[in-house]
């Protein structure tokens, strides 16, 4: 999932926030926030398998005296609390990690090892850095209940279950979320950045992240014995002219200054040198950001198939079949007013050095649904806080190291920072979302 690129001095030095109660009681909070977090990041759970990663978290939550539902949309959470009259705020954290083996070297490193969905063993790794957005969601919560007497409204703080799949959202959606609990006006959620130092925060107004779709298209033709290729209907030949084709999707049908990728990702078929096979598959991902270039992108996709096919001198009933699959990831959009303050309240907070305004990527998040569900009534941001170790980022600035990206085994945020900058940042725009009305300008 997921990659941010920031512009960012060559040499960065971090700004404190503001010494005052909150930060003092974050800094109070962090032993126990990083014992909480190094036990996530050794204890991490497949997408739909988050059974006891929510039993832990919705413990804390019901501690803190929300009103807790869980099993919401598969091991989903749903922690509620009112306080008043005032809007509704959803927090958002997701909980599953990654079937990869962990190469970090930390102390704390997972050796779980889990079946996929697919019937696979693999080790499992929050290589995407989960763990710290829960531990950042329970500082964030816990700092709120403690501040019961500086905010109106309500507080809905959900953790969500399968984003690495892209269903989490859409499943607790499905199960009721704006039906059974307060349904939000403003949505917020974080995610670290593997390509920004730590404490940093990166917001983008607007498309922040793309639609993610997975295509199938099964070549058809017609096998037999690579001596005598006249005698077939070679599904390699024919497939390589739609791979070809498709370039053309993005080089000369969407408009320029519309992003728009289609990757094929694996083209399988064969057995053996001398045997011409009688079918082939193309896996592609897709990927846009608003709903027409997408359209645009799918659609084009089965036209070529099907008209690389018939140049080829095939059957209606041997034309090759595009599947779209069911599950995909729509862009994430961050609603502009909500961005533009957040932007000048985080930068009044923690520096304009610290806070600074990203660019959209083309990878993908489900928390895009939580807006896409009531786009005329919901306000929504996802920001970014940076998470490279400061001296890895300076000696990859030199040239003298690579860093690894999200979803590598070698990923190793400076956690604490993370949490702390997050954890801050979610509830200074809390505060400011859900001030009493006494207090509002």
């Amino acid at each position: 999932m997921k990659h941010l690129l920031y512009a960012l001095p060559l040499l960065f030095a971090a700004t404190p926030a503001h010494a005052d109660a909150l930060s003092d009681a974050i800094a109070a909070d962090m032993p126990e926030l990083m014992e909480l977090y190094r036990h996530l990041h050794a204890n991490p759970e497949l997408s739909f398998q988050e059974d006891d990663t929510a039993a832990h978290l919705a413990a804390i939550a019901e501690e803190l005296g929300f009103d807790v539902t869980t099993g919401v949309g598969g091991h989903g959470v749903v922690a509620v609390m009112e306080n008043g009259p005032g809007p509704t705020l959803l927090l958002r954290a997701d909980m599953d990690g990654l079937p990869v083996r962990e190469e970090t070297g930390l102390p704390f490193a997972s050796t779980v090892v889990a079946t996929t969905d697919e019937g696979i063993e693999s080790h499992v790794m929050h290589a995407c850095a989960h763990d710290t957005h829960m531990t950042a969601w329970v500082g964030a919560v816990r700092q709120l209940v403690a501040r019961r007497d500086q905010w109106s409204g309500t507080l809905v703080a959900i953790l969500q279950p399968a984003e690495e799949r892209g269903a989490g959202a859409r499943m607790m959606l499905e199960d009721g979320l704006y039906e059974r609990f307060p349904r939000p006006d403003y949505a917020l959620t974080f995610h670290n950045a593997a390509s920004a130092p730590a404490g940093t925060i990166g917001v983008v107004s607007g498309f922040a992240m793309a639609n993610v779709d997975s295509v199938d298209i099964h070549v058809r033709g017609v096998g037999g014995h690579g001596a005598y290729p006249h005698t077939t209907r070679d599904p390699i030949v024919l497939g390589s002219r739609i791979v070809g084709a498709l370039q053309t999707l993005v080089s000369r049908e969407v408009d320029p200054q519309q992003p728009a990728v289609v990757t094929v990702g694996s083209f399988r078929a064969g057995s053996k040198h001398n045997i011409i096979s009688d079918e082939a598959q193309l896996l592609l991902t897709v990927r846009s950001y608003t709903d027409e270039v997408r359209e645009q992108l799918l659609s084009g996709i089965e036209r070529i198939a099907r008209a690389e096919g018939m140049v080829a001198g095939l059957p209606d009933d041997l034309l090759p079949l595009v599947t779209r699959r069911d599950e995909y990831t729509p862009a994430v959009y961050n609603t502009p007013e909500m961005s533009g303050e957040l932007m000048t309240l985080w930068r009044g907070r923690f520096g304009e050095d610290r806070v600074l305004e990203g660019e959209p990527v083309m990878g993908g998040e489900d928390f895009s649904r939580y807006y896409r569900a009531d786009r005329d009534n919901v306000q929504s941001v996802l920001f970014w806080v940076g998470g490279v170790p400061h001296d890895r980022w300076e000696a990859a600035q030199r040239g003298e190291i690579e860093l690894p990206s999200l979803h590598s085994a070698h990923w190793a945020p400076d956690a604490e920072t993370v949490v702390g900058t997050a954890t801050e940042a979610l509830v200074v725009a809390a505060l400011d979302i859900l001030q009493p009305e006494s207090n509002a300008d």
